[in-house]
């Protein structure tokens, strides 16, 4: 089959990787000239299995209203005259209940599991390099109750496949020496020694490369306007893209099945065709740096969990990212939450980076109320949904992107996950 596959982002890039390895011809459009320039550029880092305890949980309701009106708090919500997003906070609150919780941390775990498998399937298989690390994920806390808090998650993740098991704050210094200048204040820990970091901006150029090596077309610099709807074979079908190339010239682009790999602008795109994708905007930011000096600076990839911020080292850089602020489609970066991330870096390794040359960053990840993505055949025979990843898009990606190839092939996915019909 020809396959359109819309966004050239980690799970648009991935879902053709393993498209064409199935036999299909393959065009991927995106509105950007180069890959992966949007939510997965400057992301933090990390193939994280153990960051499966969603957002939206039974302590977030509380946690919302303390960090209310604090511009440099964890999760910021910015009440606007938003329909869609005061739906979505509705079924975010929803999915904060214990059960929902448990079933979403299930589903988050399995495909973060498989899609980690895959990844390291792909760099057996190719020798793909992106300044990866394979020495696990530490999750640190400097508050007690946080800590607490944590113990339950952990058990889930591990009852579903996930170790991540408890350890001290000696253990937790013992595993990332830099961590002994806060030694006194870490309440405790968790570490998932099968966890993974790397840079999700290289990973995917690297995949485009291959891709581009095996056949694949990327049409960069097109914008895509709408999709199109005719009478197919199985009755109301996707009949074209419509996309507007560099010049500005207008395009139809036909294919047999379509991928649906925008991220953010999913719904934007999905909802003239009558399509409401539970997805919001949520703005992430990160910092990154050179390391100043080898001694202080993290090895280890790291989760500061009270903070909401993951701390990965990328070669010779440091890479701070996390928080959340839902404000819609807004871009601009909010300086004051760029220095909050800098201050908590100082303050647990400080003299680590050279933040006078800090690169400040800011994407919108396509979040879903309880942080489960989107992946599966969408109620349009020919259309298929691979978005909604949040913050796990560079964890779950090649394992989304496999499974959306077998389901486009009328296979059966090869992980036991709640694939999406909507």
């Amino acid at each position: 089959m020809k396959v359109i596959v819309l966004g050239a982002g980690l799970l648009g890039v991935t879902s053709a990787w393993y498209l064409q390895a199935l036999g299909h011809e393959v065009t991927v459009l995106d509105r950007q000239a180069a890959p992966a320039a949007e939510s997965s550029f400057a992301n933090g880092g990390q193939i994280s299995v153990s960051h499966a305890e969603p957002w939206a949980n039974p302590g977030a309701p509380f946690k919302i209203l303390h960090w209310l009106g604090r511009e440099d708090s964890p999760l910021l919500f910015r009440l606007r005259a938003d329909p869609r997003q005061w739906l979505w906070g509705l079924a975010f609150l929803r999915e904060c209940m214990p059960a929902r919780t448990r079933w979403n941390i299930g589903q988050i775990v399995r495909l973060g599991i498989y899609s980690r498998e895959m990844l390291r399937e792909l760099r057996r298989d190719t020798g793909i390099s992106y300044d990866h690390r394979t020495q696990g994920i530490l999750h640190f806390y400097t508050n007690r109750a946080e800590f607490d808090a944590a113990r339950k998650p952990a058990e889930l993740m591990r009852e579903f496949g996930c170790e991540r098991r408890i350890v001290s704050a000696d253990e937790a210094v013992a595993i990332e020496p830099a961590l002994a200048h806060i030694r006194p204040r870490i309440a405790g820990a968790t570490y998932t020694a099968e966890d993974e970091s790397g840079d999700a901006n290289k990973f995917a150029r690297e995949v485009v490369n291959l891709c581009r090596g095996h056949g694949v077309a990327f049409l960069m610099s097109h914008t895509i306007t709408a999709l199109r709807t005719g009478r197919g074979a199985r009755g109301e079908e996707i009949d074209h893209v419509e996309a507007t190339d560099p010049e500005g010239r207008f395009l139809r682009i036909r294919g047999d099945a379509y991928v649906l790999a925008l991220g953010a602008a999913s719904p934007q795109i999905a909802a003239p065709l009558g399509l409401r994708l539970p997805i919001y905007p949520a703005k992430g930011y990160s910092v990154t740096m050179p390391v100043k000096d080898e001694a202080k600076a993290n090895q280890v990839s790291l989760t500061d969990d009270e903070y909401k911020l993951v701390y990965s080292r990328l070669g010779n850089r440091l890479r701070i990212a996390g928080t959340a602020e839902l404000t819609g489609y807004d871009r601009d970066l909010n300086r004051v939450r760029c220095e909050a991330i800098v201050r908590r870096l100082e303050e647990v390794f400080p003299g680590a980076g050279d933040s006078s040359q800090a690169q400040f960053w800011t994407g919108l990840r396509p979040a879903t109320p309880g942080n489960v993505p989107l992946v599966g055949r969408a109620r349009i025979p020919n259309l298929y949904l691979n978005t909604g990843h949040g913050t796990l898009g560079w964890t779950h990606a090649c394992g989304s992107g496999k499974s959306i190839a077998r389901i486009v092939s009328g296979l059966a996915p090869e992980v036991d996950f709640a694939f999406t019909r909507a």
